[in-house]
């Protein structure tokens, strides 16, 4: 009789059991939960590293994608064209691209900074008077205005208004043999052209986040050569059809006249960086009356150029 236990002895012992194996439970639940939250949590943490680092990569790679780019071409460019003498030197040779192609009344207007000793300035009045209007501009900056205005270049690559299109790394007229005009002697060989085009190219993707589409050479001057290898690198060379300031040397007047005079679908060609020239105060006079004629103006990637 002593080891009969009474039923509420061994109902006590089995509550005791019942809660003892539930807090067992309960505890292993919890370190289980506990560990796939941080398990999470930790996924979670390197998914957002991972995406920073891949960010990261891919802004580096910019520039160091298109310099292998460059250089793998460079020698099959230098191969190419080696042998070949070029036979023409001038402004809007075949290939270059001097009309927007549209069906109704347009016109480009670009403008240059060609950064060289006399002209490293800014016309701040004439780009002012574009953001103001709404009137849109291809914005043609070479790699020597560019260091000489940073912070300005940096402004007007975020104004969805103006493109940046590419003037060379230092202005110098494309030639293959050392051609050159007013004064200013060409690039010697193939390697500068691809050195004049590319580099600045590198340079205005650091203000934009991507390559300029068009280049322009410096002075406009080429030989048939130079075409061949913009287009090679993956270039549109722009030249003109309407000479809008002449090196910003015209009076208000005849700026005013060679705007108003314009046919459809020209490129205008001025610069933005001789603040004491008459540009501007041509161009003021003649937007309005364009306007009311039912003329727009487009930037270069707008239509396709001819």
């Amino acid at each position: 009789m002593d080891n009969v236990q009474s039923p509420i002895n061994i109902s006590k012992k089995l509550n005791d059991k019942f809660y003892k194996n539930l807090s067992l439970v309960l505890g292993l639940a919890i370190v289980v939960l506990l560990g796939i939250f941080f398990q999470g949590l930790n996924s979670g943490w390197l998914k957002i590293e991972q995406k920073q680092t891949t960010t990261t990569t891919k802004a580096e790679n910019l520039a160091v994608n298109s310099t292998v780019l460059t250089t793998d071409l460079k020698q099959s460019i230098i191969e190419k064209y080696k042998d070949q003498i070029p036979t023409q030197w001038g402004e809007n040779l075949p290939g270059v691209k001097t009309k927007v192609k549209a069906d109704k009344p347009v016109l480009a207007l670009t403008f240059d900074a060609t950064g060289i000793e006399a002209g490293r300035g800014y016309d701040e009045e004439l780009i002012n008077y574009l953001i103001e209007n709404q009137i849109p501009a291809t914005l043609f900056l070479s790699g020597l205005w560019i260091d000489k205005n940073p912070e300005i270049t940096e402004q007007l690559a975020k104004n969805p208004l103006f493109e940046i299109a590419n003037l060379g790394t230092n202005h110098l007229p494309c030639s293959v043999n050392g051609k050159s005009v007013y004064g200013i002697l060409g690039t010697k060989n193939i390697e500068e052209v691809i050195e004049e085009i590319e580099n600045n190219a590198l340079k205005i993707a650091n203000y934009t986040g991507q390559k300029p589409k068009f280049y322009r050479a410096g002075t406009a001057y080429s030989d048939e050569i130079c075409i061949k290898i913009a287009h090679d690198l993956g270039y549109e060379m722009v030249g003109f059809n309407v000479l809008g300031d002449a090196g910003a040397t015209y009076s208000k007047d005849k700026v005013k006249q060679a705007l108003l005079t314009a046919p459809a679908g020209s490129i205008v060609i001025f610069h933005m960086n001789i603040p004491e020239s008459e540009t501007f105060e041509g161009i003021k006079e003649a937007i309005p009356a364009l306007k009311e004629k039912g003329v727009e103006f487009v930037r270069l990637s707008d239509y396709p150029l001819e």
